[in-house]
């Protein structure tokens, strides 16, 4: 960083934060070593975590992840059918599993 703890004035590109957390993240140091090795201050990378966790990623563009939707998976069971085994497994994140069974 240069004098006053400014940076040096260049703007970087979504995908360039993108490339610089991911170094920070793998680089094994820790944040505020590898911050301190990029020339960025901590305050910038969590600014960039933050803002880039809320965005999906879809090739050239990024937009605002939205709310979850209702998804119609149509009719279960029908009267002229025999009743089915129904399995649905719903992953939460964070290591959440939701497994739901029907014999």
């Amino acid at each position: 960083m240069t004098e006053g703890g400014r940076g040096n004035g260049r703007r970087r590109s979504g995908n360039e934060w993108r490339a610089l957390l991911a170094r920070i993240r793998g680089s094994g140091v820790g944040i505020e070593a590898g911050c301190r090795r990029e020339g960025i201050s901590e305050a910038s990378y969590y600014r960039w975590r933050s803002r880039l966790a809320d965005e999906v990623d879809r090739g050239d563009v990024c937009v605002r992840a939205s709310a979850p939707t209702f998804v119609d998976l149509g009719t279960l069971n029908s009267a002229s059918s025999p009743r089915q085994r129904l399995e649905l497994k719903l992953d939460l994140g964070d290591g959440l599993l939701l497994h739901l069974v029907r014999s």
